[in-house]
């Protein structure tokens, strides 16, 4: 029985380092190594603004932006007199942007009835590289028959572009 035991477990051993070898022999090790990295660039800006189409008498100032801000101050002497400026964005980056959200809110509680405002619409998508132009229009009112007391108003935008989804 002595004889037996022993002869079991050194059989057990001889399978067990018979099967460690096999394994040895059809096993690989396999190591992965790798780095991302981003290329993309983001830059949407404002890159111009241009006064156009002034009516005699219309005073523009010095219309100025930066890469997100743009800034006028048009002076209008008479009903119907009229002023657009013409606003440049550029994707200057890499990655594709959609129109977002655009908001132009204008103070009318406090401002002049008689001086309106419109905008066109903007590009619902710009490509990586591209331009587009949107204008803002300020009109004296034509129907006004009288200098308003207020004689100021003010519109404040706010257009977003964002990062196209693929």
């Amino acid at each position: 029985m002595k004889n037996t035991s022993n002869l079991i477990i050194t059989t057990a051993i001889i399978v067990l380092l018979a099967m460690a070898v096999g394994y040895a022999t059809f096993a690989t090790q396999i190591s992965l190594n790798g780095t991302a990295e981003i290329i993309g660039e983001w830059d949407v800006k404002i890159i111009g603004i241009e006064a156009k189409n002034m009516s005699d008498g219309v005073q523009s100032g010095e219309p100025s932006y930066t890469n997100t801000t743009v800034t006028f101050d048009a002076k209008l002497e008479k009903p119907g007199d009229t002023i657009t400026y013409e606003i440049t964005i550029q994707n200057a980056g890499t990655i594709d942007a959609t129109l977002g959200n655009v908001l132009f809110q204008v103070d009318e509680e406090n401002g002049s009835p008689a001086i309106l405002y419109k905008t066109t619409e903007l590009a619902p998508l710009l490509k990586a590289g591209e331009k587009t132009t949107f204008s803002v229009t300020i009109v004296y009112d034509k129907n006004a028959t009288e200098v308003p007391e207020v004689k100021t108003k003010t519109i404040t935008g706010i257009i977003e572009y964002v990062q196209e989804q693929s």
